[in-house]
């Protein structure tokens, strides 16, 4: 019996990736650049530089992306250092901890914080809305950062103390550098989705605050599926662009540049 090779293995997932992957990006290209009637056009793409409102929401959804990436890093880095520091942190139930959240889903999550704020009789707004925001991503700036502190050599900072440098200064000048992979990929898993969200904003905010994902919604459910596609293009471009300055970032910090 002939042996089957290692490659073929690997067909499943390759139809899969072709199905479910490349498929849907290829046709939310076509949709993109084409109008109503199947031609081809620009105006979808030129429609999001000229609308206003367009333009408005996607500010917003930018300030409130980076309000959002900001705050997961202020509670995300102190808790991933705690919990990767074995003197402070001895028990692997804590990591758990952080870990529960996610094993609900987000919906569920989000429409039980916007009903704790409503019992609490909290007007729903942009203060809701990063709260749920922090709630909802802080784990994923968590981990990346705590994957890379735990994996970290720590003669390093040992050696720095050797040569007379304060715990303090060891952090700054050894620690925070040398975990700046994990925070490039804590900002990446935090800031797009934050912008492309738009159930945690309606419901948190009673649709007062729309983020881009909300633009991209209506347009999908009003059948207006060339635009909205398009405005999905932007994003795939701009998470794309994202992703390779973050992957030359941490080429440069493996190298040695920090």
């Amino acid at each position: 019996m002939k042996a089957v090779k290692r490659s073929a293995w690997a067909l499943p997932y390759a139809i899969f990736l072709i199905f479910f992957v490349v498929l849907p990006l290829v046709l939310v290209a076509v949709y993109s650049f084409q109008d109503g009637s199947g031609r081809f056009t620009f105006s979808n793409i030129a429609k999001f530089f000229t609308d206003k409102d367009t333009l408005s929401t996607f500010a917003v959804s930018m300030e409130v992306a980076i309000e959002n990436t900001l705050l997961c890093i202020l509670l995300g880095y102190p808790a991933a250092w705690i919990l990767s520091n074995r003197k402070l942190n001895r028990s692997a139930v804590t990591i758990v901890l952080f870990i529960l959240p996610m094993w609900i889903n987000a919906l569920m999550r989000t429409l039980a914080t916007a009903e704790l704020f409503n019992m609490l009789g909290i007007t729903l707004g942009k203060g809701t809305l990063l709260f749920g925001m922090v709630y909802d991503y802080l784990p994923f700036m968590i981990y990346p950062i705590y994957n890379v502190l735990e994996k970290m050599d720590k003669s390093y900072g040992e050696a720095a103390a050797d040569l007379g440098a304060t715990p303090w200064r060891v952090f700054w000048k050894v620690t925070v550098p040398l975990s700046m992979p994990g925070v490039a990929s804590g900002v990446l898993m935090v800031f797009m989705p934050t912008v492309s969200t738009f159930a945690i904003s309606e419901f948190l905010t009673n649709n007062k605050i729309k983020l881009f994902g909300t633009i991209i919604q209506e347009n999908i459910n009003s059948s207006m599926w060339n635009y909205g596609a398009a405005l999905a293009l932007v994003m795939l471009v701009i998470i794309g662009l994202t992703t390779l300055l973050q992957g030359k970032g941490d080429e440069e910090l493996e190298g040695g540049v920090i």
